[in-house]
């Protein structure tokens, strides 16, 4: 199954019409969700509004103890945002989490969850890259990206992109937005928005990262990953798992969250496959703390804990209904909660 995005109610195949797709109850009321968080992403609306700021759980886990440095001795605290979270980013202080569903961001006080602001940006925000001052958001159901000034939250610009932008990233002095509609990225420069280049990739395009020299691209309908150069000249395309949607580095290696089957893919970055390790139900979001790698079960409900040397897995925790993506704040492991409007600090 191709990644899929929604329009509606229903779910869209970049390319085609609208479909509808049922969930599938099964036995004693259990239901198995198989959608892929992009086609959700595009369903949302901003019917509901975001409910108040605030804790609104702490719960021991005992698969956590002595395995990490965890929040409040232990505590995995959840925190309402508005509705959908979906894309996460940590700005060196905040966090910055797109609300799906509320067309806004929100920032977010790392230390205790508190909402700083909510800032009004285009239809369907579905990721976010922080430029060492601005912020940049990525409004699927828009075809733009919005850029915020990083401290007050003030409109800076808009700037249209290609069809459903769906993966942002900074280069140290240019933004490139994954657009997964349109099989494409472009390079924008951070200073002004002004776009530098439109480069074709793979089909349906929706991480995206800087490695430091190179851009890579998860091209999600393509099961491969794109490399190319800042001057948008394609390096090489590596096979990886079914559906790869997130993206993260290590400061060493690629890895890419496998939505289709369930895995996670190591690069070299040469591109040569290290390793490729079983995940939970519907990898999406993928990110690196420093020693390990972490991914989010979209379809699991977990988050998966892996050894960035090894790929062993050190455990899995349970966390709300379609856990998005994570961010590290160099502290604390951070994950959106799609289907339950909250964020988890772990």
């Amino acid at each position: 199954m191709n990644q899929q995005i929604s329009t509606t109610a229903g779910t869209f195949r970049p390319g085609n019409s609208a479909t509808m797709t049922l969930l599938i109850s099964g036995i004693l009321g259990l239901f198995v969700y198989c959608v892929c968080p992009l086609q959700q992403c595009q369903a949302q609306t901003d019917a509901t509004s975001r409910a108040p700021s605030g804790v609104t759980s702490s719960q021991q886990n005992p698969l956590q103890i002595a395995t990490l440095h965890w929040y409040n001795a232990n505590l995995t605290t959840t925190f309402t945002m508005g509705t959908a979270p979906y894309g996460i980013a940590f700005d060196g202080t905040n966090l910055w989490i797109c609300n799906n569903g509320s067309n806004n961001v929100v920032k977010v006080r790392t230390s205790d969850g508190a909402i700083l602001g909510t800032f009004a940006v285009g239809t369907n925000p579905i990721a976010v890259a922080y430029d060492g001052a601005n912020v940049w958001v990525a409004n699927i159901n828009s075809n733009n990206v919005t850029k915020l000034n990083g401290s007050t939250g003030a409109l800076i610009g808009t700037f249209t992109v290609g069809t459903q932008p769906a993966g942002l990233a900074f280069d140290g002095t240019n933004i490139w937005v994954a657009n997964n509609g349109s099989n494409n990225v472009t390079k924008l420069l951070a200073s002004t928005g002004a776009t530098k280049g439109t480069f074709t990739v793979g089909t349906n395009p929706a991480g995206i990262l800087f490695d430091g020299t190179n851009v890579w691209v998860a091209d999600n309908g393509s099961a491969q990953v794109t490399k190319m150069s800042t001057s948008g000249t394609i390096l090489g395309t590596f096979s990886v798992g079914t559906e790869p949607t997130g993206i993260a580095f290590d400061g060493t290696n690629i890895w890419t969250a496998n939505f289709g089957s369930n895995n996670v893919t190591k690069l070299s970055l040469t591109g040569t496959v290290l390793g490729t390790f079983n995940a939970g139900l519907g990898p999406n979001g993928i990110a690196y703390d420093g020693s390990n790698i972490w991914v989010t079960d979209f379809n699991g409900a977990t988050v998966t804990k892996l050894k960035a040397t090894t790929g062993a897995t050190l455990n899995t925790f349970s966390v709300g209904r379609e856990p998005a993506n994570a961010a590290f704040d160099g502290n604390n492991i951070w994950v959106t909660i799609f289907g339950s409007t909250t964020v988890s600090k772990m």
